[in-house]
């Protein structure tokens, strides 16, 4: 399933009064964070269940696949762009490990029951809470401010010369590259997540840029 139509599903379903699983390779972090992010917009609880594997067993299931397979070199670029859960992140907390092929290794049921139901979840913060803009000209200035960091790293691109951080601005703040070119359509996709977001929260207007480079940092 495609990133957004997860999102869209998820942001469906989600509520208090119900689990959902969202059972996809969420290997990228920014992924992951969206999800934390759905989760607290509704207050509610949420976990991650990772199912880990060492590479060479992967790489071995992926072989005796044979032609149904990766090929290796694009096997290799999926190693590389797996983002591992970190327990010091607050999206990927709680975390479950299960290693797969380890017999002994089962799913702590009682424990992902506790984090998902018995634990009270925590109160929205500054980029969840639906509250009043209190600013006139808050929405506007919302997507001014996000429109110009687009345009400026789509400007950066027509050089041609790789980059690794690109100045935006309204911020002193980098976007971190990721080693390619960013679509347009990519980039309206993180820009309508923002501010979809943020819409209703009364962040300060002198904070809007640097929020929306680090939420671009964390997703890219």
């Amino acid at each position: 399933m495609a990133r957004g139509a997860l999102l869209s599903a998820v942001e469906r379903l989600v509520s208090r009064e119900t689990i959902v699983i969202a059972d996809t390779p969420n290997y990228i972090k920014g992924l992951r964070y969206q999800l934390y992010c759905v989760s607290r917009e509704v207050s509610t609880t949420q976990c991650v269940v990772h199912c880990a594997i060492s590479i060479d067993a992967a790489r071995k299931i992926n072989r005796d696949r044979g032609p149904n397979g990766y090929p290796e070199g694009l096997f290799d670029e999926l190693v590389m762009r797996y983002e591992e859960p970190n327990p010091a992140a607050k999206w990927d907390s709680p975390l479950f490990t299960v290693v797969q092929h380890e017999p002994v290794d089962e799913l702590p049921f009682d424990a992902i029951w506790d984090a998902l139901v018995e634990q009270r979840a925590p109160p929205p913060n500054f980029a969840t809470a639906m509250k009043p803009v209190s600013e006139t000209n808050y929405l506007f200035e919302l997507d001014k401010m996000t429109l110009d960091i687009i345009n400026a790293l789509l400007e950066s691109q027509k050089s041609g010369v790789p980059m690794s951080e690109v100045v935006v601005p309204g911020t002193n703040d980098k976007v971190r590259m990721p080693g390619r070119n960013l679509t347009l359509s990519e980039l309206r996709r993180y820009r309508m997540q923002f501010t979809k977001l943020n819409r209703q929260v009364p962040l300060k207007i002198d904070k809007i840029s640097s929020q929306f480079v680090n939420y671009l940092n964390i997703n890219l």
